[in-house]
C-alpha cells in the first residue's frame, strides 16, 4: 500500500462539506515550518473530534464503503469484493447496519414490532456503528485488513434527515466516525430498486418503503417517494464528500470491474481480473 494512501482518510472537510480542522497533512504542516501537533495529525482520519486513544500511526488497513439505497446491489458487490481480496492475499472484514453484538438484534426486533421512534431508533443505529467501529472496524484496520463496509454514516444520515432530525444534530453525532479511503456510490432510480427488491423477496419492507413517515397509502408510491428523498440526500453528500459515482443499474460484472479497478489503483493490484467462484456465480448476471 503506497505511504500517501496511508496519509489519508477519504476527502477533506465536514460531514456539511467545510473545511476540517487539521484537515491538511502533518507532513505539509512540518514543511511549510507549523507545528504538528497530535490533534491536527489525527483529525485528518475523522470528520470531526477523534476517537479517544485513536493513534493514526497503528492505520496500515484501509476502509472501503459501498453506499446506496435500497435495491442498488451493494451486497452483492460487496461480496464478489471480499472473495476477489481474497484471492489476492488480502485479509477482508466486513462491516454493515445492525451487526453490532451489542444492539444489532435489539435493532431488528423494534424493526419487527414498529415500535419505536425516529430519535430512539437514530440513536441505536449509531450505538451500533461505534460499537462495530470499536471492536470490529478499527481491530481491522490495525491488523492490515480491508474493511468492506455495506453503508455508511451517510445513510444513515439520510434517513435521519428525511424523517425531520436536525442535520446538524446527525453530523454531530457522526463526528467521530473514520473517513473512508475509498467511498463508493451505486446510483440507482427507485423504480428500478422497487422492482429489485420485490423480485428479490416478493415484499417490501415497512421501512424502505417508508411506511413510518405516511407518505402515500399505497406501497409503491410510498416506496418511490421515500427512496427519492433518499436519493436526494445522497446526491448532497456525494458533492461533499468525494464519493465516487457509479451508475448501480448497470451489469454486475460492469459494475464490479469498476469497483476493482479504483479499489486495485489503491492497494497496488496490478491485474484486476477476476471470475467468481460457483459459490457465487449466480451473482454474475
Amino acid at each position: 500500500m503506497p505511504d500517501s494512501e496511508k496519509d489519508k482518510m477519504g476527502g477533506p472537510g465536514t460531514l456539511d462539506g467545510s473545511a476540517a480542522p487539521g484537515s491538511r497533512g502533518a507532513a505539509e504542516k512540518a514543511a511549510s515550518g507549523e507545528k504538528v501537533t497530535e490533534e491536527s495529525a489525527t483529525a485528518q482520519y475523522f470528520f470531526g473530534e477523534p476517537l479517544v486513544g485513536f493513534d493514526p500511526n497503528e492505520i496500515s488497513g484501509q476502509l472501503v464503503v459501498i453506499e446506496g439505497m435500497d435495491g442498488s446491489g451493494r451486497s452483492t458487490q460487496i461480496a464478489l469484493l471480499q472473495e476477489w481480496l481474497e484471492s489476492e492475499g488480502f485479509s477482508v472484514q466486513t462491516s454493515g447496519l445492525r451487526r453490532s453484538n451489542l444492539v444489532g438484534r435489539d435493532i431488528d426486533e423494534l424493526l419487527a414490532k414498529n415500535a419505536v421512534t425516529r430519535l430512539t431508533l437514530s440513536l441505536m443505529y449509531a450505538t451500533d456503528f461505534f460499537d462495530q467501529v470499536e471492536h470490529r472496524i478499527l481491530p481491522a484496520l490495525r491488523s492490515g485488513a480491508i474493511v468492506l463496509a455495506d453503508r455508511f454514516i451517510f445513510t444513515l444520515i439520510a434517513r435521519g434527515v428525511v424523517r425531520g432530525i436536525n442535520r446538524d444534530y446527525l453530523s454531530g453525532l457522526y463526528a467521530m466516525a473514520l473517513r473512508p479511503h475509498l467511498t463508493f456510490w451505486l446510483n440507482v432510480r427507485p423504480e428500478t430498486a422497487f422492482a429489485r427488491e420485490f423480485k428479490k423477496a416478493q415484499a417490501i419492507s415497512y421501512w424502505e418503503a417508508g411506511r413510518d413517515m405516511s407518505l402515500s397509502h399505497d406501497l409503491y408510491w410510498s416506496f418511490i417517494r421515500y427512496q427519492t428523498m433518499i436519493k436526494r440526500e445522497f446526491e448532497v453528500m456525494a458533492r461533499k464528500n468525494s464519493f465516487i459515482e457509479l451508475d448501480g443499474e448497470a451489469s454486475v460484472p460492469n459494475v464490479n470491474k469498476q469497483l476493482r479497478t479504483k479499489i486495485g489503483e489503491v492497494l497496488g493490484i496490478r491485474a484486476s481480473k477476476y471470475t467468481p467462484s460457483a459459490a457465487l456465480a449466480h451473482l454474475w448476471r
